[in-house]
């Protein structure tokens, strides 16, 4: 399991954002079937896939002389959990105050 905050420091680059939105949406894609969208290089894509696959948010299968990349929905649980948590600590604060100001 990765740590949150490698997820949360993989998902602060728009451009990472924006590759795990394509793949969502496109499924399993090549570093230059990706690149067609984005306005940079295969090889600056190909390095924000390493570090996308370093945070466990997409992962790498090779088909023939292609690495094809998946987004794995799974990893962003343990991002979800975190903000539930948040939220959930913060509803209740703003409740209490609401109580005191009523």
């Amino acid at each position: 399991m990765v740590g949150i905050e490698f997820l949360f420091t993989a998902l602060s680059d728009p451009t990472r954002r924006q590759l795990v939105r394509v793949l969502a949406q496109r499924g399993p894609s090549t570093a230059t079937e990706l690149s067609g969208s984005m306005p940079i290089s295969r090889q600056a894509v190909a390095k924000h896939l390493t570090a996308l696959s370093h945070a466990g948010l997409v992962t790498r299968s090779r088909v023939g002389r292609d690495v094809r990349y998946t987004f794995e929905p799974g990893s962003l649980s343990d991002v979800v959990g975190w903000v539930q948590e948040v939220d959930d600590a913060w509803a209740s604060r703003l409740d209490r105050l609401r109580s005191e100001m009523e």
